[in-house]
């Protein structure tokens, strides 16, 4: 198995524990702050043991404010030493493969052996916005091109096109036509079984969306491990699940930070993107019948309570789903919440504490 695969299990946890962050901006916060407050979960993150730490590509997001992972990425390089770094992920059908390929090279170099490159097809975007990023209306030609897109990825990556190939004498730089040979690790994502099976048939690990795509999580599994075949990255599937999870002192508040997020992907699920809203301004909406059942559906697949009650939810959806690992992703108004949310779930687990063991010591 690959190097920067399974991370050793912090304290009671079943699997590693990992990060998926959307760098979210409250009503009334700042793309700026945001992003602060990314670095600060990136440094909690790696002093309480998480395994690895992504961002997400959106664009067109007013509350998301991760439009470049790599961009992040070079940043939260530089405010941290150990934890794997990557993309939850890049939409692979955005961007030139010899771009994406330049830009994990460059992130390989400043971070050697802990970067991860998650790929997805889909545009994460609406279709307007898609159009413009790919300068073409046909959004269907670059989903359907993914597997020769991720192949010529891997090729520049790798620096091993073929002799006689157009690319042949072009080179991603850095990258291994410069050193020794080494990569980003590259993970398939998905929300779908397209994704499962390609990644499997590859033997490449795969990370599914579970936070917004649950009635199809084990399903999409059983299809990774049933089409898996071994290759040099891995000998065994691994399957990484995205999971929607927030943790407070108090029940209620709990359900009352939960409802910001989920009134967010009501705007944006019904065209009216926008910041993240308050707590206050969540509770005082009127939802419509039809838009209380779509939150009350969304609310229903976040894990959320008190740290015990995480905790449990959290090990009943790895049994169920078999899933290698749990990429958690708590979305609420406050960063500090957020901040709070991943130290309370560590502190239920066991997990270390490095930087007050530095302090102690």
């Amino acid at each position: 198995m690959s190097d920067g695969i399974r991370g050793e299990v912090e304290g009671s946890a079943p699997v590693p524990l990992s990060v998926l962050d959307l760098a979210t901006v409250g009503k009334g916060s700042s793309a700026t702050q945001a992003l602060r407050t990314s670095v600060e979960i990136a440094k909690l993150a790696e002093a309480r043991g998480f395994h690895r730490y992504w961002v997400a590509e959106h664009h067109s997001m007013p509350g998301v404010a991760s439009s470049s992972p790599a961009v992040i990425l070079a940043h939260l390089a530089a405010h941290t030493e150990r934890i794997r770094l990557g993309s939850g992920g890049v939409m692979l059908p955005n961007h030139a493969p010899l771009v994406i390929a330049e830009q994990f090279g460059t992130l390989e170099a400043m971070a050697p052996g802990r970067v991860d490159l998650g790929l997805g097809r889909a545009p994460g975007t609406d279709g307007a916005t898609a159009a413009a990023l790919r300068r073409s209306e046909n959004l269907n030609e670059g989903a359907d091109d993914f597997p020769q897109q991720l192949s010529e990825l891997i090729r520049f990556l790798d620096d091993d096109f073929p002799d006689g190939h157009p690319y042949a004498r072009i080179h991603a730089v850095p990258g291994p036509v410069q050193g020794p040979k080494g990569r980003p690790l590259v993970w398939l994502l998905g929300s779908s079984g397209f994704s499962a099976r390609l990644a499997g048939a590859l033997g490449l690990p795969f990370a599914f969306a579970h936070h917004f795509s649950a009635q199809n999580t084990v399903p999409a599994l059983d299809l990774y491990r049933e089409s898996f075949r071994p290759s040099e990255v891995l000998d065994a599937p691994y399957a990484l699940i995205g999971v929607a999870a927030l943790a407070t002192e108090d029940e209620r508040e709990a359900r009352r930070q939960v409802m910001t997020g989920a009134l967010s992907m009501l705007r944006l699920r019904t065209g009216r993107p926008g910041l993240i809203p308050t707590p206050e301004e969540a509770e005082a909406y009127e939802f419509s019948a039809l838009e209380r059942e779509f939150v009350d559906g969304w609310v229903k697949n976040i894990v959320h309570g008190t740290p015990d009650a995480v905790r449990e939810g959290l090990d009943d959806l790895q049994k169920r789903t078999g899933a290698d690992e749990l990429m958690l992703t708590g979305n609420a108004h406050s960063g500090e919440v957020r901040l709070r949310s991943y130290e309370l779930i560590a502190d239920a687990y066991g997990m270390s504490n490095q930087a007050a063991d530095g302090m102690s010591g």
